[in-house]
């Protein structure tokens, strides 16, 4: 069966429950082989594409190399199309050999060793923020208060902006992110990429302990790349360190507000259930939505669909992350569950180098955040109100608490 030859077509991508959970259609589909779908091609168009969802083949899907994430192929199932001439916004939308090229200019920072080393200055940085929320009014928004400027503060020293920038720093990656006004986005976007470059042009004269001086110094004055292309490399870590764990630590922080039994067995002996916790929440939550999208290169089985050069492949990280094939009660949290397989991380060439860094951010919010705030608690009754929509990657609006 070709795609063209699908009869019933369902459009991508699928809302999820009041409650914030994965979409139920998924479980429906993952009975069967691959279905077709449709999804979004530009503006106003659609296109066929094939959906999995099974775990193993979610896997296979994610490893193999016949599945092009490059934008600029001919047919590359993108909502964005790219005008001629210029590259894609990052090595995310790339394949090897240029992905890894450009990856492996910053994976000395993302190694276990470096994130030990960061360590006290998280610490500090979250001690910061939890004084800063202390001193606020009740109810606050613990969002905005906290799980919001974390991550970006710690991508900020990490990228060497100075602390007189922070503000501003925070402020441009809050709204690029944003999707309510794409104006406001646009324009955000592009102060905050002609900060990056000037960062970078002030690092090579002046370069310190910091990303942003290495790719300056190593990769920039040696025309290995080229401005355009640092920026590019700066703005993906921002992005992508920001966004996930921005999103997940929020998330992470709801699931034990809203379930007194879990938060005082995660948090029971001095928090040794922490880390399995992150990894069964990242699990349960998906936050990436449906949202890798790739082109078939070669003709090749995936699910037991014979899938043909030029089509579209839509990989479900939540449908996996929920096959009771793998993972039995999926819609359960359980703290004894090997999670580690969970494939919110990625697999294979594109695993996400940032994971240690976002490990040890969230290990670091949760402990001092119950330990700072032990009768911290939601200031609503109604949580569902809370989650966002429509968006790539799931969250939540804000997280009103008191204590």
């Amino acid at each position: 069966m070709t795609l063209d030859q699908e009869e019933k077509v369902l459009s991508w991508p699928f809302p999820r429950e009041e409650d914030g959970t994965t979409p139920p259609v998924l479980s429906a589909l993952r009975e069967a082989p691959p279905c077709a779908v449709l999804i979004p091609a530009g503006a106003t168009a659609e296109r066929r594409a094939w959906l999995v969802t099974r775990y193993p083949d979610v896997r296979q899907a994610l490893m193999d190399v016949r599945l092009s994430a490059d934008e600029l192929l001919p047919g590359a199932p993108v909502r964005i199309q790219i005008p001629p001439g210029q590259r894609p916004s990052s090595f995310l939308r790339m394949d090897d050999p240029e992905h890894g090229r450009l990856r492996g200019m910053i994976a000395s920072q993302f190694t276990a060793r470096r994130v030990r080393d960061m360590r006290s200055a998280i610490e500090a940085l979250t001690e910061r923020l939890l004084d800063d929320l202390a001193a606020q009014p009740q109810p606050a928004d613990l969002h905005d208060a906290f799980s919001r400027k974390l991550p970006t503060m710690v991508i900020a020293n990490l990228l060497g902006v100075p602390d007189k920038d922070h503000a501003f720093f925070v402020e441009k990656t809050r709204v690029t992110i944003s999707q309510g006004d794409p104006e406001r986005s646009f324009a955000a976007y592009l102060e905050m990429s002609n900060y990056l470059a000037e960062l970078a042009e002030r690092k090579q004269a002046d370069p310190q302990d910091d990303l942003m001086s290495q790719l300056a110094v190593e990769r920039l004055s040696t025309g290995e790349i080229d401005l355009d292309q640092l920026v590019g490399i700066a703005r993906l870590v921002l992005v992508a360190g920001h966004e996930t764990t921005t999103n997940q630590i929020a998330l992470n922080i709801l699931t034990l507000l809203a379930d007194a039994d879990l938060r005082a067995e995660v948090l029971a002996d001095d928090g040794k259930l922490i880390p399995a916790f992150i990894e069964e929440s990242m699990r349960y939550w998906s936050i990436s939505q449906d949202a890798i999208v790739r082109l078939v290169t070669e003709d090749l089985e995936l699910g037991g669909r014979q899938m043909q050069a030029g089509d579209a492949v839509v990989i479900s990280i939540p449908a996996g992350n929920h096959d009771p094939a793998a993972f039995p009660e999926p819609h359960r949290i359980d703290l004894r569950r090997d999670s580690q397989r969970h494939l919110q991380w990625g697999v294979g060439t594109h695993y996400c180098q940032g994971a240690p860094l976002a490990r040890e951010e969230m290990v670091i919010s949760i402990r001092r955040l119950f330990e700072r705030f032990p009768n911290l608690r939601l200031a609503t009754t109604n949580p569902n109100e809370l989650f966002r929509r429509g968006t790539v990657f799931h969250g939540v609006e804000s997280l009103p608490v008191t204590w």
